[in-house]
């Protein structure tokens, strides 16, 4: 493979970057600029010159050896000042070297892939690590980039292993002193595995929200208070308020955390009978995105309704408590009832985010679903006894085929390699 190089930390003027080197040539072009490579895994101070003896910069650098860098190969890191001359010169000087190349998007991160250094749901949690927002992102991510979804489906996939080799033994090898029925291990093995894929598959949309955000769509009549609401929650002028019904034509949408959860707080159009045909469209989009919205806060004045009904969950609230003196209402102007509405707001996500599993991504939730419905037809094949044996092990071997898929690992030898080393057959 090639030797590439690449900066590795933001753009631009900085205290430091950080320019990163893999490949096979790594340490010959460390040193090249360097005069020598530093033992690895120990952070060195060394001068950086150029091929006319030039001093560079003088950096600190770090070497890994294959096997034990973050992308299985030789690796070298040079910590430089965080200028853009020093940083040019530099990558310059690495991309006049025979054999080494500016990476592309992503490479590193595909050799850790292909080194075995990372499954693919920590290549995901990686990308979601670096993009995460709040903290029950940052969470989720890292809890997934430390291997526990890999874990949770390798441990599957040795459970499926086993079911599927006592299948195996029982077809392929009748003449020999090995258990004959073997429905009941092989039965409790897979609604094992099933029962667990399940529980995973019912927090898929939980975890998805986490990691893409909560959207939360404020809803009422026409000057009701809505923006100035928007605008008290968010703690700026997101939204433009005035005394005249009607202002907001679409949907506004401001970003924010509540509970630790990423939030998408929506300021809709008021809900009315509207003669303009512009503030129809608002109406008609605020009407759709209270329809698709995880939670509405409807805010009403008096004892009005809307045409929109609450579900179960959403929250409603009394509007301008500061004008009528209701101890109940909110106020956006005063802040009467804010803080305990934002509270709501993060009780009923936090609520709802609690079922969530390790699965976050559609990805996911598909080869989930299609394990588990190979191993509800592994199991309704069992029930027709030995003759069905063939059949059931080949829809135990699709599902461990999903499981192998999601994690990025294909191994067709495993099953082989179980079969001979669980049952002494001496062949």
């Amino acid at each position: 493979m090639d030797t590439i190089f690449a900066l590795a930390s933001a753009v631009g003027k900085a205290g430091v970057s950080v320019v990163r080197v893999s490949g096979p040539s790594a340490w010959d072009a460390c040193s090249r600029l360097c005069g020598d490579v530093p033992a690895p895994r120990r952070t060195a101070l060394r001068k950086l010159s150029d091929g006319a003896g030039q001093v560079l910069d003088e950096a600190l650098v770090l070497t890994f050896e294959d096997g034990k860098s973050f992308t299985g190969e030789q690796v070298v890191e040079f910590h430089l000042h965080g200028s853009i001359a020093i940083l040019r010169a530099v990558l310059r000087e690495l991309a006049a070297m025979e054999g080494i190349r500016q990476a592309e998007p992503g490479e590193f991160t595909r050799r850790a892939l292909e080194h075995d250094r990372l499954d693919l749901t920590q290549v995901e949690a990686l990308a979601d690590l670096i993009e995460a927002e709040t903290e029950s992102q940052r969470s989720q991510a890292m809890t997934i980039f430390a291997g526990a979804l890999g874990k949770k489906v390798d441990g599957w996939r040795e459970e499926l292993i086993f079911a599927a080799s006592l299948l195996e033994v029982t077809i392929d090898f009748a003449d020999e002193e090995v258990p004959v029925d073997v429905s009941d291990d092989v039965r409790a093995a897979l609604l094992k595995v099933k029962t667990e894929i399940e529980r995973e598959l019912a927090g898929v949309d939980a975890a998805e929200r986490i990691r893409s955000g909560f959207e939360v769509a404020i809803i009422g009549r026409p000057n009701v208070g809505k923006s100035t609401l928007l605008n008290a929650l968010s703690g700026r002028d997101a939204a433009i308020t005035s005394e005249h019904a009607g202002t907001t034509r679409d949907v506004i949408e401001v970003r924010m955390e509540i509970a630790g959860l990423p939030v998408t707080l929506l300021d809709t159009a008021g809900l009315r009978e509207a003669a303009d045909p512009v503030e129809k469209i608002g109406i008609q989009r605020a009407r759709d995105r209270a329809e698709l919205a995880d939670l509405r806060v409807f805010l009403l004045e008096a004892d009005e309704t809307l045409d929109v009904v609450p579900r179960k969950g959403d929250i409603v609230r009394r509007s301008k408590g500061d004008l009528s003196g209701d101890a109940q209402a909110i106020s956006a102007a005063t802040g009467q009832g804010i803080e305990a509405l934002i509270s709501e707001i993060g009780g009923i996500l936090s609520e709802r985010v609690q079922s969530s599993g390790l699965a976050t991504r559609e990805r996911h939730r598909i080869a989930f679903q299609e394990g588990a419905d190979s191993l509800t037809t592994a199991l309704e094949l069992l029930d027709f006894g030995p003759e069905r044996y063939d059949i059931a092990a080949e829809e135990v071997r699709v599902a461990i085929r999903r499981l192998e898929a999601l994690i990025g690992r294909v191994d067709v030898e495993n099953l082989l390699d179980k079969i001979f080393s669980s049952f002494c057959l001496g062949k």
